[in-house]
């Protein structure tokens, strides 16, 4: 059953996660995202697609 604490708690660790790198490392995240430019649109689209998946995997194990 969807709780409204569960997606919370989802979304107070992605942006615990999303922290980390630019708080630890800002000049790495910032070389990072100027090598992420060149990176072509699909190629984009299959990583996001990928995560998209693999997140969906483990949050039905997870939760099975």
């Amino acid at each position: 059953m969807f709780e409204w604490s569960d997606l919370l708690a989802a979304l107070a660790l992605f942006l615990v996660l999303e922290g980390i790198v630019p708080f630890l490392d800002p000049a790495r995240m910032k070389r990072a995202l100027l090598q992420l430019i060149q990176v072509p649109d699909s190629q984009l689209r299959i990583a996001g697609l990928g995560s998209i998946a693999v997140g969906l995997a483990l949050l039905a194990f997870v939760r099975a």
